[in-house]
């Protein structure tokens, strides 16, 4: 065992607390019927009780129970998540620590990481969404980057109910309250309906940072005898439970569970922040990690586990803001905007003195050990001794999984028989103002976007986010995406339609696509139809990902996100939301969706033909959520992908649009929208086998430009060059949205379908 180093001058009342071999803790000794109550099943609990030779006392079992959560261990995911490429030339951090990292040119890395807060947003909407913004901006900075942009993915359930419309309220409040006052702007992001997600909303918050490559930091404690620092703000009781409420299942009794709901503090976390990166860029760190999900006990034992080390925690010096809490709650509390930093030798005074000079708690709470146990002490009492290995290591399970035999039938009901709309033109006033297709300005205006000026498109003026990288020509752009209707008709497929679209998003701004984060939300794990969804999932986006060259660096699993209603059970749409960033070489060289000129050409990119099974306009006009998601072609995808950032890149299109939900005429109505000018245009009519596939269908790889007449050969030659089909629809200008394809029409005036667009989130946040 290696030697106590003394406490540097904050703490000059001796050596740290130690204890002879074989000490056994003192507590209160747990049995195994007590495994329940802490998150742990009975086999799960006999694994403990091997791993220690004896019963845990209350404090060990409580975190054995979280780091074994589904939410810390991901034990039902790993073995599947082993399946995702995750290794590339622009990959500088992969999976495995607190976010991943790619190369962006010029000698810069993006952080990036998407985590949720579903369990928390549902019982405390306001907390819980503005605590996910607050966690993953910690796991941003902790790798050294500075967060430049949030974005954010939401889904909620039918938008007509009051309870919808609270949640739709709350959420929005608590990314605003904390992004604008830490001054991140919130610069994307997407916001879906169903019914499914009624009484579990989903909130995934995506996070970027900018580093240099050389200040790229790890979460670990370093090597023995490095001194661990407590930084933030005092450990209370909020957050109590958290990470194994969230790997539960979320039930009419939940809001009994307010307290594993933590309470946010933006503008500490703005001093943390600034701290936390001063210190680094100083030289005075030599690990840093957030403390997040079973806070203390997470943050710790990662760090000891990536280190192969052991640690000494005396619980005597955290500091505390309510009086009489034990070592369980001390070790398992989710406070807020709380590091862990590991001091390099010899410059513990220094780094005190410049985390104290911004009005920090600062307390060195531990020491590094050669032993490979973490043990906590209270002054020089035992109370917890385990090992770091077991403790990091969740058992996993992989289980037998099966398709639902309704989702079989639904996929493969026959679409043919479905009469043609009567009125094209009421239909695509009614899509546009469906809440998942409507424009939600009316949330993001509540969102300080332009802070730190580095955004150079706005909110739903363009496919993905672009923002500046200062002192140089790169840009940087972000999207997060998911089309959960076409996961939960065929999950594989609909899981690498949405890797897919992410990557059509970036290229239709400009940028070529990079790497991916995902978040995995599911119902769950232990129902086999669950677990299928899960599984096909995370192979559809293997697949993609492969073809695309876009290896995923990290992540989040997010599952039980289901509730109890009185005929059972209901499980939300599976909803594995895609976050992708890419580069732009030239910042000036980028597109957005809006219509730039009265006379453009308009030109269709791409191949395959539109199709409506899973569309939203068969949902939205057949009341249908049936048939086979858009068929892929991985490999037009790629060729669409790779040519159309190219043209824009080159300089020859500085307009476009992917051809997403509500197919061709949405597009070209939030196409004309965006620019204030109208369109004419017409489908050929082989572009579908139906008229109303052709104007309202959806496709994988499709996607919209929009040129001056005299940019148009040399476009068609460069997309032929590139292997992608481009064929003339329309010219843009006038004040009417008109579209035809064979004997279907419309025609509506360009101000109805703002109307239309515009109203439907406005007068639910009103």
């Amino acid at each position: 065992m290696s030697g106590r180093p003394s406490l540097p001058p904050l703490a000059p009342d001796g050596a740290w607390p130690d204890a002879p071999a074989g000490a056994v803790p003192v507590g209160v000794v747990v049995d195994r019927t007590k495994a329940a109550t802490f998150g742990l099943t009975h086999e799960e609990f006999d694994q403990v009780v091997g791993h220690l030779g004896r019963l845990p006392v209350a404090v060990e079992a409580a975190m054995f129970g979280a780091l074994w959560s589904e939410h810390c261990g991901y034990k039902n995911s790993r073995p599947l998540l082993r399946r995702l490429p995750t290794e590339g030339p622009q990959v500088l951090q992969g999976p495995g620590e607190n976010a991943g990292v790619v190369d962006v040119g010029d000698g810069w890395g993006v952080a990036f990481k998407m985590e949720s807060h579903n369990h928390p947003s549902a019982v405390e909407p306001v907390q819980g969404a503005a605590t996910g913004v607050g966690g993953i901006l910690r796991d941003i900075f902790a790798m050294g980057a500075r967060p430049f942009a949030v974005l954010d993915a939401l889904r909620f359930g039918d938008l007509a109910t009051a309870r919808t419309r609270y949640l739709l309220h709350g959420v929005v409040e608590g990314i605003a309250g904390y992004g604008n006052a830490i001054g991140v702007p919130t610069v994307g992001g997407e916001i879906a309906f169903h019914p499914s997600y009624q009484e579990n909303p989903l909130v995934n918050v995506m996070a970027l940072g900018l580093l240099r490559h050389e200040e790229l930091q790890s979460g670990t404690v370093g090597a023995v005898g490095h001194v661990l620092l407590y930084v933030g703000a005092k450990t209370g009781r909020d957050g109590l439970g958290g990470a194994v409420f969230a790997s539960a299942d979320l039930s009419a009794a939940s809001d009994a569970d307010r307290p594993a709901v933590q309470v946010g503090d933006p503008f500490l976390e703005k001093l943390l922040l600034e701290a936390c990166l001063e210190a680094i860029q100083a030289g005075l760190v030599a690990g840093v990690q957030d403390m997040g999900a079973a806070g203390l006990t997470s943050s710790v034992g990662e760090m000891a586990h990536r280190a192969r080390l052991g640690v000494d925690l005396d619980l005597g010096r955290v500091p505390r803001r309510e009086r009489g809490m034990t070592p369980l709650e001390v070790m398992l509390s989710e406070s807020q905007e709380r590091m862990v930093l590991t001091a390099v030798p010899g410059r513990e005074d220094e780094l005190i003195a410049l985390l104290r000079r911004w009005e920090l708690d600062v307390v060195p709470i531990g020491v590094v050990r050669d032993h490979g146990r973490f043990r906590l002490f209270e002054g020089d009492e035992l109370v917890a001794d385990m090992p770091v290995g077991p403790l990091n290591d969740a058992p996993t399970y992989v289980r037998d999984g099966r398709e639902d035999p309704a989702v079989t039938a639904a996929r493969g009901r026959p679409l043919d028989d479905l009469p043609p709309p009567p009125d094209a033109g009421a239909a695509l006033l009614d899509l546009l103002a469906d809440p998942t297709i409507a424009s939600k300005r009316a949330v993001y205006q509540r969102y300080d976007h332009q802070v730190m000026t580095n955004t150079v498109v706005l909110p739903g003026a363009a496919d993905a986010a672009v923002l500046r990288l200062k002192g140089s020509d790169r840009a940087v752009a972000a999207t997060i995406d998911c089309n959960a209707r076409y996961v939960g008709l065929s999950p594989r497929h609909g899981a690498a339609l949405a890797v897919v679209e992410a990557a059509r998003n970036l290229a239709a701004v400009g940028a070529t696509p990079l790497g991916v984060t995902d978040n995995l939300n599911f119902g769950n794990p232990t129902v086999p139809e669950v677990y299928h969804q899960m599984a096909e999932a995370v192979e559809g986006i293997r697949e993609a990902c492969l073809a695309l060259r876009t290896p995923v660096t990290g992540g989040n699993v997010s599952l039980y996100n289901q509730y109890r209603a009185e005929d059972g059970v209901r499980a939300v749409l599976p909803t594995p939301t895609i976050g992708m960033v890419g580069v732009l070489p030239d910042v000036h060289q980028r597109a957005t969706m809006a219509l730039a000129r009265d006379g453009d050409a308009l030109l269709l990119l791409g191949e395959g033909a539109p199709s409506l099974g899973a569309s939203a306009y068969l949902a939205a006009v057949h009341g249908l959520e049936a048939g086979a998601p858009p068929a892929l072609d991985l490999a037009a995808a790629d060729r669409l992908v790779t040519t159309l950032a190219g043209l824009v890149q080159a300089g020859l299109v500085d307009t476009a649009h992917d051809v997403g939900d509500g197919g061709i005429a949405v597009a070209l109505a939030e196409m004309a929208i965006a620019g204030g000018r109208g369109v004419d245009a017409e489908l050929s009519i082989d572009l579908a086998a139906r008229d109303d596939a052709a104007v309202f269908g959806e496709a994988a790889h499709l996607a919209l430009v929009a040129v001056p007449e005299a940019r148009v050969a040399a476009l068609v030659a460069a997309a032929e060059a590139g292997g992608v089909p481009c064929r003339r629809v329309g010219r843009a200008g006038g004040d009417r949205i008109a579209l035809r394809a064979g004997a279907l029409g419309l025609d509506v005036a360009l101000a109805d379908a703002r109307d239309a667009y515009e109203r439907t989130i406005a007068e639910a946040l009103a």
